[in-house]
């Protein structure tokens, strides 16, 4: 069992300069021909400041993992879901610090047998200290 104590621990911060190859390996890898997501002058046209990244490119910048330390069985996690909000679009040229919550951690029990659930939750914020986007993950743990 996962402990509620761990509700709140938060993770060290860690920075990512966001590069336009970056974001156009991820528009590649996610099968998007979107010119913005490539060229400059095509976003510029689009009435973009700079190259936009796409709207689940948040998923490929690691934060540091406030789980770090806890007893966790990692060859019995699941993916649960996971769900972005934008306070603005991310750019290639911005510069975020990330940082990672635990945000609630509760236990279910069904036919498979009872499963800890840790709610994570990143936040992003640009270098004015504004937060650019907050991602939401629920992880399943089967004991």
């Amino acid at each position: 069992m996962i402990s509620r104590e761990y509700i709140g621990r938060r993770s060290s911060p860690i920075e990512w300069n966001i590069e336009p190859g970056h974001i156009r390996r991820f528009a590649e890898a996610i099968g998007d021909p979107n010119p913005i997501y490539y060229e400059e002058e095509a976003a510029r046209a689009a009435g973009y400041p700079s190259i936009p990244a796409p709207p689940t490119f948040a998923a490929a910048l690691r934060p540091n993992d406030a789980r770090q330390g806890i007893a966790i069985d990692w060859g019995k996690l699941l993916h649960g879901g996971q769900e972005f909000v934008y306070h603005r679009p991310i750019y290639a040229g911005d510069r975020l610090t990330l940082v990672q919550t635990i945000q609630d951690v509760y236990e279910k029990s069904g036919k498979a047998g009872t499963m800890d659930f840790l709610v994570l939750e990143t936040t992003g914020r640009d270098a004015a200290g504004e937060v650019v986007f907050v991602a939401q993950s629920t992880v399943v743990v089967k004991r």
